[in-house]
């Protein structure tokens, strides 16, 4: 009789205090699996992010809208547990206040993801993350195409809209009255030449 070792399932709880690793490799929990993801972001990747979050935390933190994180991984289905971790998220404030400020990873998606993608990244894998975060409970999802400098808004009614630089981004529902430029985003190309 032959008996196959079954992997253990880690916990979210177990996955936050787990060691850093030394090989630059990032990593997310899917149902209770460790997943490696690609190595360390690439420039324009790490440039837009960042733009994505200052964007973000002008329009929120004035008003007292909620957090915006980078990053952060958030637990978005238990037993077994999912940990992911958007490029840029958002949680209102008043979820915070149903839920209790995070220790850990947030048991929920966040109201806004943001994902950049780089052309390392594969379309119909950024299409799924988006299906994804949607599918886990957030209200709004931006895909964000360095290359082709346009941004990709996905709904939960199943609307997809792409945006090119002179297009308005807003983030109906969930932030009325947050509009930028898309160009804003991308706009540090201009910079260097």
């Amino acid at each position: 009789m032959t008996t196959l070792a079954i992997p253990k399932l880690i916990t979210a709880e177990e996955f936050a205090m787990m060691p850093d690793c030394d090989d630059d490799m990032r990593r997310e929990l899917v149902k209770g699996e460790l997943t490696e993801l690609s190595p360390p972001p690439e420039f324009a990747h790490g440039k837009t992010q960042l733009k994505a979050g200052v964007v973000l935390s002008q329009f929120v933190y004035p008003r007292g809208l909620g957090e915006v994180t980078t990053d952060v991984g958030y637990r978005i289905s238990a037993n077994p547990d999912t940990v992911r971790a958007p490029d840029v998220a958002f949680v209102s404030a008043r979820r915070i206040r149903s839920s209790g400020y995070p220790r850990g990873y947030p048991p929920f998606a966040p109201d806004i993801a943001v994902e950049v993608i780089t052309r390392s990244d594969s379309p119909s894998a950024a299409r799924a993350r988006a299906t994804m975060w949607l599918d886990a409970g957030s209200s709004l999802v931006w895909l964000m195409f360095t290359a082709s400098r346009t941004v990709a808004v996905y709904r939960p009614n199943g609307e997809v809209e792409t945006l090119g630089e002179d297009d308005i981004l807003d983030a109906a529902p969930v932030l009325d009255g947050f509009s930028a430029k898309v160009s804003e985003f991308y706009d540090f190309y201009g910079l260097y030449g």
